[in-house]
């Protein structure tokens, strides 16, 4: 298989710290080459109650990264008795993904330390930051919540800026597109909204919902 051929995710995805928790998005898009492969792609992961992740990249390295951590985090609980922190699920991903993992990584969640937002290259190298975006459309994200982010965000606000960011991205990246995912992580645990209620907010935000 050549590299057109391989099965990407093309991509934006988006992780915002607030003051109580996380927000996590992605648009759902897939490209192969020049073709739109799929139009309903999960990029956004539950990894644990408290930690979530969402993927770029190659999609097959994806799902095998998705599931070593979900298979880790869950091993380190039984063993420790707590769940594992954010920063500690970040440092295990970055160790990992330099064996040789085609992708891009956010990775975010809420421990006793608050919530905490890590962005991680293909290289291994994490940064923690208040917000970042990674894949394709990144560019145009970061456009964006320059201009949305305030520290201490609500949920709510922390939700209308993501939403904002991918349909920035969305307009301008021909691999971004399609659906959207947002999940909130915080105090009570991992949230995923749905969808009706990521359309009503497209809607109310003046912004036509992506198929």
């Amino acid at each position: 298989m050549t590299a057109e051929e391989t099965l990407k995710t093309g991509t934006t995805t988006i992780g915002i710290k607030l003051k109580d928790g996380v927000i996590l998005a992605s648009d759902q898009r897939a490209t192969m080459g020049n073709i739109i492969a799929h139009s309903h792609v999960q990029k956004v992961y539950q990894l644990s109650d408290n930690i979530g992740m969402t993927i770029a990249g190659v999609v097959g390295d994806a799902q095998l990264m998705v599931r070593y951590m979900q298979s880790e985090i869950s091993i380190y609980a039984m063993k420790k008795g707590a769940p594992m922190s954010v920063s500690t699920a970040a440092t295990l991903v970055a160790s990992v993904i330099r064996q040789g993992f085609y992708l891009g990584l956010i990775v975010g969640g809420y421990d006793k330390t608050g919530g905490h937002v890590f962005s991680i290259d293909g290289a291994g190298g994490y940064i923690e930051d208040n917000y970042c975006s990674v894949g394709s459309g990144s560019d145009f994200a970061l456009g964006s919540l320059e201009a949305t982010f305030k520290k201490d965000m609500t949920k709510e606000e922390g939700i209308n800026a993501a939403i904002t960011a991918l349909n920035s991205a969305r307009r301008r990246d021909n691999c971004t597109g399609d659906g959207m995912l947002v999940s909130y992580i915080g105090p009570d645990g991992y949230e995923s909204l749905p969808a009706e209620e990521i359309k009503s907010r497209c809607e109310a935000l003046g912004f036509a919902f992506p198929n």
